[in-house]
């Protein structure tokens, strides 16, 4: 059966709406994508690190209460866990505050047993934090050794714009190891100051990775890949709640249909035809929409269980 292994911070998101607090739900960027992956039945793996707190604690067992193997997570000790506060405003899109304990030791992870076509899924600044570049080098490597697929969330939020010049060679390093690059308008603005998909492909990603998965909101969805292949799909209207784990769901579903619809490394370095990308893009876009009907950062779990129902995901 196929892996799905993820690596990334873990967070306690207290979610404010109208100026008062609403709900406190564990959180991360690839966190939030592993959860509804663990939810819809995938074989689901996330590395990390907690403190030795109540906050550690609550996560830990939300994972495992999520099918997530927590085996790969570090607990470091007299070191407190992540919070973030996220507000939310009119449009129900979150600007957030974060506070983190400095005086954390990261230790190295014990990475899981990696096999050809498993799938790992990485991103936003840890992915590129020189505090964690060893780790994170250390999976990508071992990954593309045995042959699974990378995928990369650039993910990169204006609270890190200074940071740019510092880290742009692990940014280049993280799209030269990547299958699949999904970022957003808004990230490739602040990196790039590139406000189209095509103009980000040309000049910045194509030439180390040549799959673009390029989103911009309520905007369509941009594919750029091999071959000179090009499509925009419209994103449909729908009433939402909070878009806190929207991008992480997008891309939770798109790893969900690798998975469902059998796509290989091969099939990916070959080039994906127009009806695998219209299947896979129908899968991301039908898990964000999901997680935006409710506060939470996920899929729901009835949303979850009527995946395994109706698409039994690929051994």
């Amino acid at each position: 059966m196929r892996k799905v292994i993820g690596i990334g911070e873990t967070v306690l998101d207290i979610i404010f709406k109208n100026g008062k607090p609403t709900e406190a739900v564990p959180g991360g960027s690839t966190f939030n994508g592993i959860v509804s992956l663990g939810r819809a039945g995938v074989n689901v793996t996330f590395l990390s690190e907690t403190g030795d707190d109540r906050v550690g604690e609550h996560v830990r067992q939300f994972l495992k209460d999520n099918n997530v193997d927590t085996s790969g997570i570090n607990v470091c000790m007299e070191s407190k866990s992540p919070i973030s506060l996220a507000f939310l405003d009119s449009d129900n899109n979150a600007d957030y505050v974060f506070y983190r304990d400095t005086n954390i030791n990261h230790a190295d992870f014990v990475y899981p047993d990696i096999n050809a076509d498993d799938i790992v899924v990485f991103g936003s600044f840890y992915a590129v934090n020189p505090a964690m570049r060893n780790q994170v080098l250390g999976l990508l490597e071992l990954a593309r050794s045995r042959g699974a697929i990378i995928y990369y969330d650039v993910n990169f939020r204006p609270a890190h714009r200074n940071d740019v010049m510092k880290i742009t060679p692990n940014l280049i390093e993280n799209l030269e190891y990547a299958d699949i690059v999904r970022g957003s308008r808004d990230d490739f603005n602040e990196i790039y100051h590139k406000d189209t998909a095509e103009r980000v492909y040309r000049a910045d990603t194509s030439f180390y990775c040549k799959r673009l998965v390029y989103t911009d909101g309520a905007q369509p969805v941009t594919v750029l890949s091999d071959g000179g292949f090009k499509k925009e799909y419209p994103v449909e209207h729908i009433h939402t709640v909070s878009t806190i784990g929207a991008g992480d769901n997008f891309n939770a579903g798109l790893v969900y249909g690798l998975i469902k619809y059998g796509v290989t490394r091969a099939d990916i370095e070959r080039g994906l035809d127009e009806s695998t990308w219209d299947k896979l893009i129908e899968c991301a876009m039908e898990f964000a929409a999901d997680c935006c009907k409710d506060i939470f950062n996920y899929i729901s779990k009835d949303f979850g269980e009527s995946l395994k129902t109706r698409n039994r995901v690929a051994q």
